[in-house]
């Protein structure tokens, strides 16, 4: 349990903290899921040092998988991953196919599931509420809401958040909205939840303001540098803490280059980390941005 960083909420029996990375999908040359490779990156990240692993993530590239694959994905990590939590991913556009997701990472031994908002249609509170519900009365695990309104097209209001936390079995939100003062106030008025923060960009700043752990895409490529900055927050240093969030708003730059999602793998592959490309219509980056971010990572003495 944490010492100086927040504590998780009285509603989560995992007691989720620390740092969570969203793992990645693996692919071959043919961009067939390679789900030994896949399993191998959940456990690259356990073994520096993280608190959690949550497949199927957006840096899981869920959205490009099929049902079938989104399946074998999370049995394929829960099988190799005993030692810390493992969160699945299990949002879809429909209520139906989240139930059977959900159902699923049950089956299957998961500790917790992420359920993203539903996208593609707008979503009015009543329509929220009730798909949580939902699959909420269909499992016996923990849920965590996923909040990423950029992706989704939908938000969720902070009375919404609180009629959510009313659900028995929802533990808490993963925030990727970036509205600070939205996941202040929500924090705020429900203390009983666990509450990640979902960007790079606000590790620290999230630790400040109450988050008791961040799911961070930095994180799959260099778990070392995140895992040091959630240890320097929680054992007091917060000097140190920060000065990390710098060097990881500079990493973030550098990964954000070119095409997106491209970074991360790339900054893998350059590390000797060969973990697979993207699924199209996701490209890999061009031979400049490629050269570019492995100068970058030398200057940060990353690689």
């Amino acid at each position: 349990m944490p010492e100086n960083a927040p504590a998780p909420g009285s509603a989560d029996p995992l007691d989720l903290h620390g740092v969570v990375p969203p793992t990645l999908t693996a692919f071959d040359e043919q961009e067939n899921v390679d789900l030994e490779r896949t399993a191998a990156h959940a456990r690259y990240v356990v073994d520096r040092g993280v608190h959690g692993v949550f497949p199927l993530g957006t840096n899981g590239e869920f959205p490009l998988l099929t049902a079938d694959e989104r399946d074998a994905v999370v049995k394929a990590v829960v099988d190799e991953i005993d030692d810390v939590p493992v969160i699945a991913g299990v949002g879809a556009p429909s209520t139906h196919q989240t139930v059977r997701h959900a159902e699923h990472a049950e089956a299957v031994g998961a500790d917790g599931l992420v359920v993203v908002t539903p996208y593609y249609y707008p979503l009015d509170a009543e329509a929220a509420v009730a798909h949580y519900d939902a699959v909420a009365d269909a499992v016996d695990l923990p849920i965590y809401v996923y909040h990423i309104p950029s992706k989704t097209g939908n938000s969720l209001s902070l009375d919404t958040v609180e009629r959510l936390a009313a659900i028995e079995n929802v533990a808490g939100v993963k925030d990727s909205s970036k509205d600070v003062p939205w996941l202040g106030q929500a924090i705020d008025a429900n203390p009983e939840l666990t509450f990640l923060s979902g960007s790079d960009s606000l590790l620290f700043p999230g630790l400040e303001i109450g988050c008791t752990g961040v799911v961070s895409a930095v994180a799959n490529a260099f778990p070392e540098l995140v895992v040091d900055l959630y240890d320097a927050y929680d054992a007091g240093d917060e000097d140190r803490a920060r000065a990390l969030q710098s060097t990881v708003y500079d990493v973030r730059s550098a990964i954000k280059r070119g095409p997106y999602m491209a970074g991360v793998k790339t900054a893998l592959d350059l590390k000797g980390e060969d973990f697979g490309g993207l699924r199209r219509p996701l490209r890999a980056m061009d031979a400049v941005d490629r050269a570019a971010l492995r100068d970058d990572l030398e200057l940060f003495d990353l690689l």
